[in-house]
């Protein structure tokens, strides 16, 4: 769990203890690449903290899937309706490498934010990264061109870059596969 550690005390530092009781509530998996591990409109009752490889999130939209984030090693995945509101995910989590996470059960997760200080300001603490990201990423798209969006990723993303398909990044940034080449082949 080195990943995942480092990247939750450069987000809010733990104790030993608590640290120990994450590692005690989580079950190693492997998952080979295009592995859906959460699925739109089902239960799927877990959360994966991912220690390596790449995910991306996407709904279905009119059969055409719109990528709406990417986590790699550190990261948590989950279904954000699924943990608050007892609703099925709206999205969908496809893993882009072979991932190797550890697996926590929502209820045990939910448990550990009620009683346990740190987990519950470490899972504040990354919510609030994550609106920040969204508020961005939603304002770049009604104000920055194309080009300027591209950019904004590179320089936010760099490690997203260099490992996903470019129809992912040109999905994600709300812009066609052809547009992000022709972007691309001006440098």
């Amino acid at each position: 769990m080195v990943n995942i550690i480092n990247k939750i005390n450069a987000s809010y530092p733990m104790s030993d203890k608590t640290i120990q009781t994450l590692k005690e509530s989580v079950t190693l998996c492997h998952f080979p690449k295009k592995h859906l591990l959460i699925k739109a409109d089902i239960f799927c009752k877990s959360a994966y903290f991912i220690e390596q490889g790449m995910t991306r999130s996407f709904w279905l939209v009119n059969g055409e899937e719109i990528t709406t984030s990417f986590a790699y090693e550190g990261s948590i995945v989950f279904s954000m309706d699924e943990l608050y509101y007892n609703k099925v995910s709206e999205e969908f989590v496809e893993t882009l490498e072979d991932v190797v996470a550890y697996q926590i059960p929502l209820t045990k997760l939910r448990w550990l934010f009620d009683t346990n200080i740190e987990l519950a300001n470490w899972g504040r603490v990354i919510h609030q990264d994550e609106y920040r990201r969204l508020h961005r990423s939603h304002k770049e798209r009604l104000t920055l061109s194309a080009k300027d969006r591209y950019e904004e990723f590179k320089q936010q993303f760099p490690e997203v870059c260099q490992r996903v398909q470019l129809g992912y990044i040109a999905s994600y940034l709300g812009i066609t596969l052809s547009t992000l080449s022709r972007l691309r082949a001006l440098k």
